[in-house]
């Protein structure tokens, strides 16, 4: 336990003699969280106590309270359960469901973005605790990343309604304010108003934070953020991630829209967009998703939807049967006796047209066109030259090309083969060699992320290499590009500009070395060479005041300071306990001169403390243990027999 749960004066408490505080696992700035044992049901649970210095603050204590009637109401498996309120003296408390897991703040600082697939699921899951609030007439007021919580068992919830309160009492000044500015929606910026289309564009704004691994607005005041809210529209999330699909861009554009009118009314329709999205996604999130009521299972009840996917051919209907009657038979006869003598005529016209025709032909029709050459992989020169033999002109016009050497043909307009006027010019596009293209810094992202990055760049990224680093496991720290057009390699770790076509070597991180620093030595080698290290045999040795003998005092790597990778060798440095020292030879000194000689060699003096009312030319040191040249540890005690000088 550490130094300051060991300080709290809860921890072990009986509160309302019924609840066991055990530890403390979260502090905010109205409330600390505590885990406890209700000892009359035998469970854990989570203990909300208000802090001491607002216990006397009517307005806190309406909004505590407040928290578990809104909370109390809800009865959803998304939405933290709350069994219990009460006061204890002067601490008021809430006694609310135990869910040991962590929160999507602590998630995506781990990961920073979130794949869709588990976006989806996180967003179903809270969509659906807070269609439950805006069910039963409740604005949560606080939506956030740090009030959504992930169980160690796979459960999403939403909590910390302590700003909750009805939708008919929706106005707030501005000292009311408190929920985390940068979820606060534009109205409660402008007008101080929310409903439940606030929580909607905190929603979209973390929905955002998911998919990007950052927020829409950043300032270094939380003024600047709020002007921002007020002003400015949220962009869409796949100009910084491209993996995001279209259908998320455009909920969370929907989400955020400016003025609250223009976003959905309600979690439950938000809800119900995003799972058609799940639908064209194809992703099922791994939600608790209880039946409704009444509703029958999916197997019998979605007919509709199963008629949805049947092909055309299966739901057409069944061609009639041939009646054809007599009199229709006949018309169909003198039909084709009529277009018999039609097609003689037809016939004697179309001689008569290709004899006319022919004149025309090579006079001035097609006859007359010329077909364009194929130019591909001849220089600018040779296309004119062959063009001109054509009787058709040339222009030049440079494009980028990564299949086609720089000067040379890629293609032409018209195309090869289309017959055209003579004296037509055609354009020659000769390849200018791959486009440049701008990498951005890829140093803290994780490594299908750059590699999805640099393939949008047309960059094939090889073998990554792999280092021990203080960045977490899996997070780039460094990239290189390598010109296909040949040269010097490119440092691209903070962002650079290439061409498509060149290649690309990561250095991702494998997170730290551990630390093996005071650790045995066998213990320590055994750490290392499971990392894939080898350990330099043996070990050199040193003294050292702080470690104990045979312990690590520390682990050199490569003389040229860079990361370790698997396969480079360290050294363990290892102790052999503090240095000695020569203890001086004090016999014969006066006691002031044998002080002063023990304190500087590292020493300390042990003597009757009566000779000290001597003066101290009548003092002298007749004996000494240790005696004078054994080899001790600094601050080991001499002590000294004092005899009078006479």
């Amino acid at each position: 336990m550490s130094t300051s749960q060991q300080a709290d004066p809860l921890i072990g408490r009986l509160v309302d003699g019924r609840y066991r505080v055990r530890a403390r696992i979260a502090r905010g700035g109205m409330a600390t969280v505590y885990v406890a044992t209700d000892l009359r049901l035998e469970r854990r649970i989570a203990l909300k106590v208000m802090h001491g210095h607002l216990s006397d603050d009517s307005v806190f204590q309406s909004r505590f309270i407040q928290e578990a009637r809104a909370a109390a109401r809800l009865a959803d498996p998304h939405v933290v359960n709350v069994f219990d309120q009460g006061q204890d003296g002067d601490m008021a408390y809430l006694v609310m469901e135990y869910l040991p897991g962590i929160t999507l703040r602590e998630l995506m600082r781990e990961q920073r973005r979130l794949t869709v697939a588990q976006t989806v699921s996180i967003m179903d899951a809270v969509l659906s605790g807070l269609a439950a609030a805006h069910r039963a007439g409740i604005v949560h007021r606080d939506v956030k990343p740090e009030n959504v919580l992930l169980a160690e068992d796979g459960r999403i919830k939403i909590g910390d309604f302590g700003l909750a309160r009805a939708t008919t009492a929706n106005t707030a000044s501005g000292a009311q304010l408190l929920g985390t500015i940068a979820y606060l929606a534009p109205e409660l910026v402008t007008r101080g108003t929310a409903d439940a289309r606030s929580d909607i564009y905190a929603l979209g704004i973390m929905l955002y934070e998911m998919l990007v691994g950052e927020q829409p607005y950043k300032g270094e005041q939380p003024m600047q953020i709020a002007f921002q809210h007020a002003t400015d529209s949220v962009p869409r999330p796949s100009i910084k991630n491209p993996a995001v699909p279209e259908a998320l861009d455009e909920l969370v554009l929907w989400s955020t829209e400016k003025a609250p009118d223009d976003r959905p009314t309600d979690a439950r329709e938000m809800l119900e967009r995003l799972r058609e999205i799940e639908r064209e996604l194809g992703i099922t999130p791994h939600v608790a998703r209880p039946a409704p009521i009444g509703i029958a299972p999916s197997d019998v009840s979605d007919s509709a939807e199963l008629t949805k996917v049947l092909p055309a051919t299966m739901t057409a209907p069944m061609a009639a049967a041939d009646d054809t009657d007599n009199a229709t038979r006949l018309r169909r006869k003198g039909k084709r006796r009529a277009a018999k003598g039609g097609w003689l005529l037809a016939l004697v016209i179309v001689l008569a047209a290709l004899a006319a025709g022919a004149g025309w032909w090579f006079g001035s029709g097609p006859g007359s066109l010329v077909a364009v050459p194929d130019v591909a992989n001849r220089t600018f020169d040779e296309a004119q030259a062959l063009l001109a033999e054509h009787s058709l002109l040339a222009q030049q016009e440079g494009r980028n090309s990564l299949e086609v050497d720089v000067g040379l043909a890629i293609d032409s307009d018209p195309r090869p083969g289309e017959r055209v006027d003579k004296d037509t010019t055609v354009t020659v596009f000769i390849s200018l060699g791959p486009a440049e293209v701008a990498v951005e810094a890829l140093s803290g992202r994780s490594e299908s992320d750059a590699r999805a990055i640099l393939q949008s760049h047309t960059i094939e990224a090889g073998d990554s290499e792999q280092f021990f680093t203080d960045a977490p496991d899996g997070e780039v720290v460094g990239l290189v590009i390598h010109p296909r057009a040949g040269g010097d390699d490119v440092a691209c770790t903070d962002g650079c500009t290439v061409h498509e076509g060149d290649t690309a070597t990561l250095s991702v991180s494998l997170g730290p070395l551990p630390d093996v620093v005071g650790e045995s030595e066998g213990k320590a080698r055994s750490t290392l060479e499971g990392l894939q290290l080898t350990v330099a045999d043996p070990s050199p040795t040193e003294a050292s005041e702080t470690i104990d003998e045979g312990r690590v005092i520390r682990v050199t790597g490569r003389d040229d300071g860079a990361w370790l990778r698997p396969g480079d060798t360290v050294t363990l440095v290892v102790s052999t306990g503090p240095p000695l020292f020569a203890v001086p030879d004090l016999r014969g000194m006066t006691l002031g001169a044998a002080k002063k000689a023990v304190a500087d060699a590292g020493f300390t003096l042990e003597y009757d403390d009566r000779w000290s009312t001597f003066p101290d030319s009548f003092t002298r040191v007749e004996s000494q243990n240790p005696k004078a040249g054994d080899m001790k540890r600094k601050g080991t005690e001499i002590s000294v027999r004092i005899g009078a000088s006479l």
